[in-house]
């Protein structure tokens, strides 16, 4: 009881509890027993306990999936980061005065108001349905989850869809050749990381996890992967998982000859290293491939790109020489060749070599 006092004149009981809504904060009570207030404070701090606000419950279930392994810090922080950017208001509310309905409609306004692409709304629902699931374990909601977003109708919906030309995709037949000279006569330890990744297809955080132990003349063993997320001090903490993006990450990438010759060169900088990309006795990060790639593609009058073009353009070389689906999915460390081919297969033909081909068709000559 914050303040217990008897009021003489009035001969009442007078306590306070929290009330954001009011100018100083709290909210008076007054009875007419000691015993009635104490029962007014219990039942408000029992509602607080059985009833959070939906930012509550979803601070609970995030901290648990971090607490039990479910997820990492990143992982984590971006959960935070997607929760703020929706959920400012209606986070407000206590969890069990929503109704589905109130549920479903708030999905639907951000869908609309903030002109989602599929893959936003997909990151805005995950989490959703998973502090609701939550919710429903700890009884502060009673209704189904999976049920409620089953008879959600989205298929009216437009999602919104950024349209990339190829070439930002990937680098084409054009870039691709200046972009390996430059990084052969270049042979600096980014620039043969790069280099490999353009051979092997690695993620780069993959790439900067890499031990001697891990590659032999013909593969590379994926086992690791490096993971970034904010420290309390506000800078990014950079991390080695032992397991890699997921599941199907880990693998072994079989290499052209060619890549020997990079990891010789490699040891030559860096013999006693744990890891293969160290400098003064430290592991080079991923922030450091990507500031070269950026630079790499200024140097070679490329449309600058990120180290993950390189794994696009690395499927799309070994769809282009038809290799067999279930070995590439292996390479690319994917689950299945659907996700291959959506995301990654891309046209690296230039435009010169298409009109070649156009006027090779012999129906299309009109003499």
């Amino acid at each position: 009881m914050e303040d217990q006092r008897t009021d003489k004149k009035n001969k009442r009981w007078t306590s306070y509890v929290p009330d954001p809504s009011k100018r100083n904060g709290r909210r008076q009570i007054q009875r007419s027993t000691k015993a009635a207030v104490e029962d007014v404070i219990i039942s408000y701090w029992k509602e607080q306990i059985e009833n959070p606000t939906i930012e509550e419950v979803f601070c609970e279930w995030n901290e648990y999936k971090l607490e039990i392994g479910k997820i990492c810090e990143g992982t984590f922080q971006r959960y935070v980061q997607v929760f703020n950017r929706h959920y400012t208001e209606f986070g407000k509310n206590r969890i069990k005065s929503v109704s589905q309905e109130d549920i479903q409609t708030f999905l639907e306004k951000e869908l609309y108001t903030k002109k989602l692409n599929a893959k936003a709304f997909a990151n805005l629902r995950f989490l959703t349905s998973g502090l609701l699931k939550y919710a429903a374990r700890k009884k502060w909601i009673n209704f189904d989850v999976e049920k409620m977003f089953h008879n959600m109708d989205i298929s009216t919906y437009r999602f919104e869809k950024t349209f990339k030309e190829e070439k930002q995709e990937i680098f084409d037949e054009d870039e691709y050749p200046r972009v390996l000279d430059y990084l052969r006569n270049h042979p600096d330890m980014r620039n043969l990381g790069l280099l490999l990744m353009f051979m092997s297809g690695m993620r780069v955080g993959e790439l900067v996890a890499l031990k001697w132990e891990d590659v032999t003349e013909t593969y590379i063993k994926v086992t690791k992967t490096e993971r970034r997320y904010t420290g309390n001090d506000g800078k990014s903490v950079y991390i080695i998982n032992d397991t890699p993006k997921t599941r199907s990450g880990i693998r072994k990438i079989a290499l052209p000859k060619s890549a020997c010759t990079i990891f010789k060169r490699l040891r030559l900088m860096n013999p006693d290293g744990e890891y293969i990309f160290m400098e003064n006795g430290e592991r080079l990060k991923t922030f450091s491939f990507r500031n070269r790639l950026r630079d790499v593609c200024k140097k070679t009058r490329c449309v600058s790109k990120s180290p993950h073009k390189i794994r696009k353009t690395y499927a799309s070389i070994l769809g282009e020489h038809h290799i067999d689906e279930e070995f590439l999915i292996r390479q690319m460390g994917h689950t299945d060749i659907e996700c291959t081919k959506e995301h990654y297969l891309r046209d690296r033909k230039s435009m010169d070599t298409k009109v070649e081909l156009m006027n090779s068709i012999p129906e299309f000559n009109l003499g």
